[in-house]
């Protein structure tokens, strides 16, 4: 299995996702990890509705995604991963799984009273998350900042260096 890429999106699967990013990362798997879309049967059946054509799709809650990438279950495709949490992320990159890429899209700003930064137009880290993005960019994996694949993508290494 090829983790080609993860990305970071408060919206998970949309349109920007099915039709901008899924093509430029052409994998034959595009993965949704969320607890809350996996286990919301309207909610699951809404977002399907994007899902791009000739890409499978699987939205999964983190438990079920890290128990099927531990027992090889998407050994022989190329993935895409979507996640609301770069803590999601690194719980993947653990089971042995190494990303790539990890993009961080559309994020919120951080709840009032909570510190954060935003590191691009649409995108805000939590301070509470710094580590987690640490500890991902120390495997390897390129951290960065970008809306849209016509976007110039911010490097995130000043912040999470």
């Amino acid at each position: 299995m090829s983790i080609v890429a993860a990305r970071i999106d408060n919206r998970l699967l949309h349109g920007i996702v099915a039709n901008q990013w899924v093509p430029q990362y052409r994998p034959q798997r595009l993965m949704v990890i969320d607890d809350e879309y996996a286990n919301d049967p309207t909610k699951k059946a809404a977002m399907r509705m994007a899902k791009p054509s000739g890409v499978a799709l699987s939205i999964i809650s983190e438990e079920t995604a890290l128990a099927n990438f531990t027992a090889g279950k998407y050994d022989d495709h190329t993935v895409f991963v979507v996640a609301r949490a770069p803590q999601t992320i690194q719980n993947v990159i653990e089971t042995g799984h190494p990303v790539p890429e990890l993009v961080v899209g559309g994020t919120v700003a951080p709840a009032e009273g909570q510190a954060g930064t935003q590191v691009s137009r649409r995108a805000f880290i939590a301070d509470d998350d710094l580590a987690c993005y640490r500890a991902i960019a120390a495997t390897g994996c390129k951290v960065f900042s970008q809306y849209i694949p016509a976007d110039k993508p911010e490097a995130l290494g000043a912040l999470i260096g």
